[in-house]
């Protein structure tokens, strides 16, 4: 808005055309950095610091550390600052992937057959009694 403000299109009608307030902008052209994203700068200095000291640390234990040296702050706004910028503790829990591969079957599969194309197929029949059996899953959620 500065530059066409400079360019000599009137504010009044950028504002108007860009769907936003006057006093919010002005109120922001006169005061661009607040008080609260300044304090939040100091927190997040503290917690780089005592995350720099020790890595090991979860954002509990460093936002003990800052409020130590003087930045007073919740645990969640030491969570929020800290995850915000990647400061994990070196011994946090693995990441775990939702897309598995299922491993190798545990038992033989009984009812497998190959057919001419070289498909794996099911035969559900058996030559004799108690040779094959078979279950029903469904109290079980599976994908």
């Amino acid at each position: 808005m500065t530059e066409l403000a400079a360019a000599g299109i009137p504010v009044t009608v950028t504002c108007r055309v860009l769907k936003l307030s006057r006093q919010p902008y002005y109120r922001w052209l006169a005061n661009p950095i607040t008080t609260s994203e300044v304090a939040e700068a100091y927190r997040a200095n503290a917690l780089f610091d005592a995350h720099q000291d020790d890595p090991e640390f979860g954002h509990r234990l460093l936002a003990d550390e800052a409020r130590d040296h003087g930045e007073a702050m919740a645990d969640r706004t030491a969570w929020r600052i800290a995850s915000t910028n990647g400061w994990f503790s070196a011994f946090g829990k693995p990441k775990r992937s939702k897309a598995h591969r299922p491993g190798p079957p545990v038992h033989d599969d009984l009812c497998a057959v190959n057919d001419e194309h070289g498909r794996t197929r099911h035969m559900f029949t058996a030559e004799a009694p108690n040779q094959l059996w078979l279950t029903d899953i469904t109290e079980h959620s599976t994908a």
